[in-house]
């Protein structure tokens, strides 16, 4: 059965910093970077079109999670994932709303098995990192992030106000 790793969080909890560190820590990793259509950041994502998003809905069981934030629109493709299997290493895939692990966990029932960590810390902490971002939209992200429910179940819980990137990958790497 094929290994995945879905880390959650709300943002700025830290998904990115310590995927690089996992990655560092062990290369069977792979940060599974989600298409995107819209404007923003593009560091981490597959850009592409609405048309192409279009494309893929049409096509039963393609897209595994979609939703708009920040004025983008952000898809789990099937295809990206199998990419990533095909290689031989574990999908990171990185979520920020409960109902997405749910869809992504149902939607490859079978076929399969994810771990489930949550990334969380002190609402002070997220917006002092989004500041330090400056992405334009701190507002937004706040909202966001207040908005982010903390997970009913989860494999893993870190605190990345308390626990370092490093030890929050060692910590991830030896639960899978």
């Amino acid at each position: 059965m094929k290994r995945g790793l879905l880390l959650y969080g709300a943002p700025a909890t830290g998904k990115d910093t310590v995927t690089g560190h996992l990655i560092s820590v062990s290369s069977e990793f792979e940060h599974f970077r989600r298409l995107k259509s819209g404007h923003g950041r593009t560091v981490g994502y597959r850009m592409t079109s609405e048309d192409h998003l279009r494309q893929l809905r049409e096509q039963p069981g393609e897209v595994l999670w979609e939703n708009q934030r920040y004025g983008s629109t952000y898809v789990v493709d099937r295809a990206g994932l199998d990419e990533i299997w095909r290689s031989g290493r574990v999908p990171v895939v990185h979520l920020g709303q409960d109902q997405a692990v749910t869809a992504v966990i149902e939607r490859t029932k079978g076929q399969s098995a994810w771990t489930v960590v949550e990334l969380h810390c002190d609402p002070a902490l997220i917006r002092s990192r989004i500041v330090a971002r400056a992405t334009g939209d701190t507002d937004a992200r706040v909202t966001a992030a207040a908005e982010t429910p903390r997970l009913a179940t989860a494999d893993l819980r870190i605190d990345t106000g308390t626990v370092s990137p490093e030890v929050a990958a060692e910590m991830i790497a030896r639960c899978m």
